[in-house]
């Protein structure tokens, strides 16, 4: 053997110097061993980016679902404390009611009630659905029952509403319950 041929553990044969014959140069697997080293540096960086990327997705998740819960609880809140005010009203009249004599007083003070009740719905977006004599929209209604049409012009259109239909905003959040006439 001579200075330019080396054995190597695996039984290759491993050559020092690159102009000689061999099926390994030594200067080419010190060259693949760093071009591994960088792949792996490479790849743990890789990883390391993946988990830090995931673990901040994860922390978006959770912050994004406490922020809705917390806004769902403010807007209740923010409903529910501008309907206090009608509530109180309420108790004032169901007291009054219990030792009211005149009918009309009490009459008139359950209809303020109800008119500041409806008055701040819609402060808040709430806005009825008018069905009475419109066409029927299964979108918008719900037929609860059909009955023959009193008039021809009455087919296919809504006689009777027997619960009222509710927007918020221009999103329907109740369906109007209602008779068809056929």
């Amino acid at each position: 053997m001579t200075d330019n041929n080396a054995e190597a553990v695996a039984g290759e044969s491993m050559n020092t110097d690159e102009n000689v014959a061999g099926t390994n140069n030594l200067n080419e697997a010190v060259a693949t061993e760093n071009e591994m080293e960088k792949l792996q540096a490479e790849l743990a960086e890789q990883k390391d980016k993946y988990l830090r990327l995931f673990a901040e997705f994860d922390n978006y998740k959770r912050r994004t679902a406490k922020e809705r819960i917390e806004l769902m609880q403010t807007a209740g809140r923010e409903v529910i404390g501008s309907l206090l005010d009608v509530l109180d009203d309420s108790e004032r009249a169901e007291k009054t009611m219990e030792t009211a004599q005149d009918v009309a007083v009490v009459k008139e003070g359950v209809q303020l009630v109800f008119a500041k009740l409806r008055s701040t719905l819609e402060q808040k977006g709430l806005k009825p659905m008018s069905s009475v004599g419109e066409e029927f929209n299964p979108d918008l209604h719900e037929a609860i029952t059909e009955i023959p049409a009193p008039t021809e012009d009455l087919q296919g259109k809504v006689i009777d509403q027997v619960q009222k239909g509710y927007y918020l905003g221009e999103k329907i959040i109740r369906f109007a319950k209602v008779v068809v006439g056929k």
